[in-house]
């Protein structure tokens, strides 16, 4: 025991030993601020990592980057129970038997009660499972408006009344994210329908938009402070929600000051040039499942991951885009 603490002070007094011992790279150093840690990642990463962090590797999980110890990223439904255990590439369930969940009310049943502090046990209490399950994103809670009684999920979002799912929503995305799982609100947004959801365009005026079917999500990020939202199926001004100029950079990213990343629904997506510039950030379930141009799998195919590399490559795109939805997956990979 003598002979080691004598080696290991001798070891302390050469130069510079002790210096490299507490020398941490920024980004792995957990004293330093976020956004240091998030630059100095940035920079270390290579033009084909940043690409792969943008889209899916499986069916609900995008790569990290394990040479840099920036883990996977893990996406579950939903808002009223953790998603069963699915198969890699498949929709099929895994067949665990180390995965059951609590199945809470439906959320239309938790905006009824009226109770924030209801909403925020929830939140919290659905956190914590998604955690144990090691779960990056909670694809929850949902706030679009009830527009039409018809709509078969209105029984996942908060009501018609946007000032009380503005209320309901803020307290459970505090709970999940006091968890440090990220919550991510959706459908954002004039999701209010299922008939022809991929292809209607939702024409509505600004007053209506700004009165009715924004202020819940508004609510989930100026004062939810929700690290994650979720693009819609639909189309607003002849843009798909996932890639939307108005809805995603205009007003949630610009009004708003979002900071956080917008993860496409599944499916959603439907142009690269729009995904590169109109706010999207995290590209899932995209249905591209047939292989070509020599991808050696079909998640090469998504619209940001092998088509948004040639782009780059052959200089028709620049990365300012690129480095800034990096910067958001690097964000949340530190908050989460």
């Amino acid at each position: 025991m003598k002979l080691i603490k004598y080696i290991a002070c001798s070891l302390l007094l050469l130069p510079g030993f002790g210096q490299a011992q507490q020398e941490v790279p920024t980004y792995l150093d957990s004293s330093k601020p976020i956004e240091e840690r998030v630059e100095d990642a940035l920079s270390r990463l290579t033009l084909e990592e940043k690409v792969a962090l943008t889209h899916a590797q499986s069916k609900f999980c995008s790569p990290g980057v394990a040479r840099l110890g920036i883990p996977e990223f893990w996406m579950t439904d939903g808002p009223h129970g953790i998603r069963p255990e699915v198969l890699w590439d498949e929709w099929e369930q895994a067949g665990w038997t180390n995965d059951s969940c609590v199945a809470f009310p439906a959320l239309t049943c938790l905006a009824a009660s009226w109770d924030p502090e209801i909403a925020r046990l929830y939140g919290k209490s659905i956190g914590e499972e998604a955690r144990y399950r090691n779960k990056t994103v909670l694809l929850g809670p949902g706030v679009n408006i009830y527009r039409s009684p018809l709509n078969g999920r209105n029984f996942e979002y908060m009501g018609e009344d946007p000032y009380l799912a503005g209320k309901m929503v803020v307290p459970y995305v505090q709970g999940v994210q006091q968890n440090g799982v990220a919550a991510c609100v959706k459908h954002y947004a004039l999701n209010n329908q299922e008939v022809n959801r991929h292809t209607t365009n939702v024409i509505v005026d600004d007053r209506a938009l700004y009165e009715i079917y924004l202020p819940a999500f508004k609510a989930a990020v100026q004062e939810g402070n929700v690290w994650a939202i979720m693009g819609s199926y639909n189309l607003y001004k002849n843009q798909h929600g996932c890639h939307n100029q108005y809805l995603l950079n205009d007003i949630l990213k610009g009004e708003w000051g979002f900071d956080g990343v917008v993860v496409s629904d599944w499916g959603g997506v439907h142009n690269t040039q729009e995904a590169i510039t109109n706010g999207l950030d995290m590209e899932f379930g995209s249905w591209t499942n047939g292989l070509s141009n020599g991808a050696s799998n079909a998640y090469d195919n998504y619209y940001l991951a092998d088509p948004y590399l040639k782009l780059i490559r052959e200089g028709k795109v620049g990365t300012k885009e690129l480095d800034d939805k990096v910067r958001r997956i690097l964000r949340l990979a530190y908050r989460t």
